[in-house]
């Protein structure tokens, strides 16, 4: 019996694509208003703790061994495996905030497999485990 494609519906697509659309719009302000901000640097440099300096520190201290494309990767092949909502939140907000803070490579190949899910089939519904027969023992 063919089972048909896995797509979100309506209202989880929009969701979906706010949710990219906020990593992405955090990754940018991350990436070109903290990280590469000289001022914003030498600020954080001293003594200065604030919720700023704390994003700073955590950001860098995370795309500098590639956690983002990581995570991404790792959400989106689970997602590959077993389609779930949440796990393509996270892989969208981890591959795009990995996309602009420097994790591109693996971002990118997480951001390939979401799309290539949507190829797979859905998981089966109720009606259609009721209907399959029982293998027979052999």
């Amino acid at each position: 019996m063919n089972r048909s494609l896995y797509v979100p519906s309506l209202l989880k697509s929009a969701c979906l694509a706010a949710t990219g659309l906020a990593a992405l719009s955090y990754g940018f302000y991350l990436r070109y208003e903290v990280i590469e901000q000289a001022t914003v640097g030498i600020a954080c440099g001293g003594d200065f703790e604030t919720w700023l300096c704390a994003n700073r520190r955590t950001a860098i201290a995370l795309f500098t061994p590639q956690a983002f494309g990581f995570a991404a990767l790792g959400a989106a092949l689970l997602n590959l495996l077993r389609p779930s909502m949440l796990l393509w939140a996270f892989a969208l907000i981890a591959g795009g905030i990995g996309i602009v803070l420097y994790n591109t490579a693996l971002s990118a190949l997480a951001v390939a497999l979401l799309i290539f899910s949507l190829a797979r089939p859905g998981p089966k519904s109720e009606q259609e485990q009721e209907s399959e027969p029982e293998p027979e023992p052999g």
